[in-house]
This record gives structure tokens, C-alpha cells and sequence, in this order.
């Protein structure tokens, strides 16, 4: 797709520092929500990457998928790395689900019992039959790497944390592909991205987020990830013990459906700062942090014994290295990245696989997990959305 128009001076970034937001004198819930560790293993590097350009139906490329496809698509995970391996309990009609929040996407689907037995196995499954069929709507996901997903909508009373809607559209799946079907630990996806990205049809359906947005005491949810333990989400309020200092606000350009930003730079350990204009997203469904090739370049060049492998498709590095710290830029904030966050996992032999690649082929940068748990985020989405960024406390 066509991506990111230039913010322009008009778009210009403010920080604030404040105990509690303004809209939290309107009255309404707020509530917390934490993660739940699931999975025993975490996606390989290839094919957390294949995964990454599929979700945005960009072509892998050629060195990306043979490295995927050279891989079991898992790689075993000690108890406390837990970075990938957390889900969030939701509870959809009269089950409880786990399911992924994913700010790049904008579909509540989830597993269901319209799914033929064989797609079933080691899956909590949604009943429709405690909602309404809407009648003629159908949603179908598909990603370049082959997997897909679709099925029926159904209106059911949805609860997240302490918040209910209790006519949430639901997309029921009645069949998906072995990729999904394999992650038994998931049993669907609460998108919360904008609604606009949403795959119903003929119509498209509001995401959990903005259903909910009326009942909240400030229409926003902030994600606190975390490295070597689960996180959680608030939703409609902000937590001061969450955060340190300030919180930096960026416009969000809604057009592509996406927490789309602009970056203001980069800086690799104590190197100097290159300011450099960089759109991207922010995106809890990612797990690695895809930036510029330059950006790319200038870090694993300051981590020896990196390469950029063929057989691996993209930047690993010896497990012994010391990995520098990367600080990205959001207006005059800078956003430090911890160097120890950014071993991503094993690749092969004594080599990891680094959490930080380019983003060539995908058309612009994704600031996923491996970021984000960094920080401390805000997602406004108040009449004019914007990001908020924090440090956390150490």
C-alpha cells in the first residue's frame, strides 16, 4: 500500500508531564489488565520476520523465506523469556479466551466451534450460540505466507478486564490454516488498531477499543510490556508508577489504519544522534523492531562478529557479544533501547539472532516488542489520536 505522508511542522511534538490526564475527570471505568504466560517456545527469528511480512501482505523476500522454511518455526524458550510467550484472558460470550492484542490489526477473531474438529485441537473454542448471527457479514484474513483464517460475524457481549461491551461484533472462525492452527496457545486476536483495516464485509465492524471508548473514563490504553515477565494494559487511565519523567506526545496519521508516527532519528551506544525522519507504526503484534537499512547498518557495525546471514535472513551475532544500546528519537524524546533487550533468541550453533533488522520490502518501519517494552505507551484515541511515550522506571 501507498505509505506516510511527511508530518510537517504543523505536527509538531509535545511533551507534558502530569499525574492525571484530563479526561480522567470525565467519569467512567478504568481498569487494568495483565498478561498471562501461554507458550513454552517462541517464533524462530526467519520466521518471526516471514510472520512480519505476511501480516502486512508485503512479498517476503526470497533469502527470508528459505531461511523460514529451513527452520522448525520455533526455537525453545527458558521459563523466564517470556517476551513473545503472553496472552491476555478475554472473556467472549460465556468463554474465556486467550487472545493476542495486536495494535496493527483491527479484528476480534477468535476460534470457535464452527471450526471443523480437526481445526479444534488444544484450542478454547467461543460458542456462537450465546450471540446473534449477523446476518450476510463474513471476514476473511489471508498473509503472503499462506495462512488465512474467515468465518461468520456474530454480535455477543464481550468483557476485557473490568469493561464490558455487550454488542461486540465477533468474527467466529469456521476455518483457518495450519499456521494458526498450530499456535495452540492463541485462541484468536483483539485487534486495536482503527476500524478502518477492519476485514468484515460488506461492513466493516468498530474494533473492542472504540466500542468501549464511551464507557471509559479517558477514551485511551496504555501497554506496559515487559522483558523476562508478562506486562499489562490499562485501559482508560494513565499510571504514574508506570512511568518516569515525562510523557512525549506524537500526532498519529490514522490514514492507513495504523499508530502511524514519525521518528525523528536514531543513536547507536553513546554515538552521536542522526536525525533522520522515519515513519513507522507502533505495533504490539510484532515482536522484533524494523528500522531503516542505515539504522540498521550503523548498529550491527558497532556489534562484533555481526553479519547480515544468508542462511539465517537477516543480522546474527555471536550469543557472547555485548550488544550497544540503540536510542531512537520521537521529537526532542529520546527512547533508549537497552542493548541486552535486543538478543531476540538463539539462531544456530553459538550465533543469536538480532532483534533489530531492516525494514526494506515492508515500505516502512515497525517499532514491535522488542521496542515497546522499552517504554511506556500511551494510545489516545481521543477525536485527534496521538502516541504517548515514556521512560520507565529502573
Amino acid at each position: 500500500m501507498g505509505f506516510i505522508k511527511t508530518l510537517g511542522a504543523a505536527s509538531a511534538l509535545i511533551s507534558l508531564v502530569f499525574a492525571v490526564p484530563v479526561e480522567l475527570e470525565k467519569r467512567g471505568a478504568a481498569f487494568r489488565l495483565d498478561q498471562t504466560v501461554q507458550k513454552p517456545f517462541i517464533l524462530s527469528g526467519p520466521s518471526a520476520m516471514a510472520k512480519t511480512y505476511a501480516k502486512y501482505n508485503k512479498a517476503i523476500p526470497a533469502v527470508i523465506a528459505a531461511a523460514a522454511a529451513n527452520n522448525d518455526g520455533t526455537v525453545t524458550a527458558d521459563p523466564e523469556e517470556y517476551d513473545a510467550e503472553y496472552l491476555c484472558p478475554v472473556t467472549v460470550g460465556s468463554t474465556t479466551l486467550n487472545l493476542d492484542f495486536d495494535t496493527g490489526s483491527s479484528d476480534l477473531w477468535v476460534f470457535s466451534t464452527e471450526l471443523p474438529t480437526s481445526e479444534q485441537s488444544g484450542h478454547t473454542l467461543y460458542n456462537p450460540s450465546s450471540g446473534k448471527l449477523d446476518s450476510g457479514e463474513t471476514w476473511s484474513i489471508s498473509y503472503g505466507d499462506g495462512s488465512s483464517a474467515s468465518g461468520n460475524v456474530y454480535i455477543d457481549k464481550v468483557v476485557v478486564g473490568g469493561t464490558t461491551v455487550t454488542s461486540q461484533a465477533v468474527e467466529a472462525a469456521e476455518t483457518v490454516s495450519a499456521e494458526f492452527e498450530s499456535d495452540a496457545a492463541s485462541d484468536g486476536l483483539l485487534g486495536l488498531a482503527f476500524d478502518s483495516i477492519n476485514t468484515a464485509s460488506p461492513n466493516q465492524v468498530a474494533t473492542f477499543f472504540e466500542n468501549a471508548i464511551p464507557t471509559l473514563a479517558a477514551p485511551l490504553f496504555t501497554a506496559n510490556l515487559k522483558k523476562g515477565e508478562p506486562g499489562n494494559y490499562n485501559f482508560g487511565y494513565i499510571d504514574s508508577s508506570e512511568y518516569t519523567g515525562s510523557i512525549t506526545y506524537t500526532p498519529v496519521n490514522t490514514a492507513n489504519g495504523f499508530w502511524e508516527f514519525t521518528g525523528s532519528g536514531y543513536a547507536v551506544g553513546s554515538g552521536r544522534f542522526v536525525s533522520s525522519s522515519i515513519d513507522g507504526i507502533a505495533d504490539t503484534g510484532t515482536t522484533l523492531l524494523y528500522l531503516p537499512a542505515a539504522a540498521v547498518t550503523a548498529y550491527y557495525s558497532k556489534v562484533s562478529g555481526a553479519t547480515n546471514s544468508a542462511s539465517q535472513g537477516g543480522y546474527i551475532f555471536p550469543c557472547s557479544a555485548t550488544l550497544p544500546s540503540i536510542t531512537l528519537g520521537i521529537g526532542s524524546y529520546r527512547a533508549v533501547v537497552p542493548g541486552t533487550y535486543i538478543n531476540y533468541a538463539p539462531a544456530t550453533g553459538s550465533q543469536c539472532f538480532g532483534g533489530i533488522q531492516s525494514n526494506t520490502g515492508i515500505g516502512f518501519s515497525i517499532y514491535g516488542d522488542i521496542f515497546l517494552k522499552s517504554q511506556f505507551v500511551v494510545f489516545n484515541g481521543a477525536s485527534t489520536p496521538e502516541l504517548g511515550f515514556a521512560a520507565k522506571p529502573t
